[in-house]
């Protein structure tokens, strides 16, 4: 195994953009080892010569360049950063020149518009989706029919985190109805859910992953019992089955995985991009 390098995620604002693209890139890289820092809001000439200093002394230390991924958008800083002992690579520096060229126009060179609250209808339409995923958690409020999508499957499988995704990433309003052993005996859809056939889509998980969540969440319960879960999982993904409803397996899947695949096979329309 070789030595960790240092990667820097640095940005103008939040940092989600180059942390999001850089790891995305370096993901290609079997057996990688890295160290990561990220430094957000490099605003200033001042606050862009510390960074250099920090690549410089981690330069050092490894005896590796550091890998820095860049999405500033001043030109002038970016100069300094690209004096640094560290490898950059300018993702917006990289994508915004061919547009330019392409839409023959020059880019504002604004920093934070991918993440800023300057879009009013994008920043409003993420918060009130967000407060619509967490008042339909788990069953409560059942606004179902100002849903855009509603998630069923046994308690511990992954509905919740994906509903937060598809409110915060996508402005989608989403709820999620958890599928318990009264429903699941019943052997048909709960009443509450049948007008809304149409917008529902199901999570199921690997019966030993669900096992070890539920015991750490509740341990040595009959809820967390391999039985018990075994049972609820099979008679869940029978009720899926028999009622035409489409479902994924939450177990190896990351959220944004299963969010894209919802999207995809439902053909829900998301509020932007």
């Amino acid at each position: 195994m070789g030595r960790a390098r240092t990667v820097f995620f640095l940005s103008d604002r939040t940092g989600l953009t180059a942390e999001t693209l850089g790891q995305s890139l370096l993901a290609q890289f079997d057996d990688l080892q890295y160290t990561p820092v990220s430094i957000p809001f490099i605003q200033t000439r001042e606050a862009a010569e510390d960074v250099v200093r920090l690549i410089d002394q981690a330069a050092t230390q490894d005896g590796l360049k550091p890998i820095v991924f860049c999405t500033l958008v001043d030109d002038a800083i970016v100069d300094l950063l690209e004096a640094s002992a560290g490898v950059m690579v300018d993702l917006f520096g990289t994508f915004v020149g061919p547009l330019e060229q392409a839409l023959e126009q020059r880019s504002l060179h604004r920093a934070g518009r991918s993440h800023s609250v300057a879009n009013s209808r994008h920043y409003h339409a993420r918060i009130e989706a967000m407060n619509f995923a967490m008042d339909n958690d788990d069953g409560t409020a059942q606004d179902y029919a100002s849903a855009d999508v509603i998630l069923i499957g046994v308690s511990r499988s992954g509905k919740t985190p994906t509903c937060l995704y598809l409110a915060l990433q996508f402005g989608l309003r989403a709820a999620n109805y958890p599928l318990v052993e009264e429903d699941l005996q019943a052997k048909t859809l709960p009443e509450a859910l049948r007008p809304h056939r149409r917008k529902l889509y199901g999570l199921t998980i690997d019966a030993d992953r669900l096992v070890h969540i539920r015991q750490t969440r509740r341990p040595d319960s009959t809820y967390a019992s391999p039985a018990q879960c075994r049972w609820e999982l099979d008679a869940a993904l029978r009720l899926m089955r028999e009622e035409g409803i489409r479902h994924i397996d939450s177990t190896s899947r990351s959220i944004e995985e299963i969010a894209a695949t919802i999207l995809h096979e439902t053909g829900v329309r998301r509020r932007f991009f």
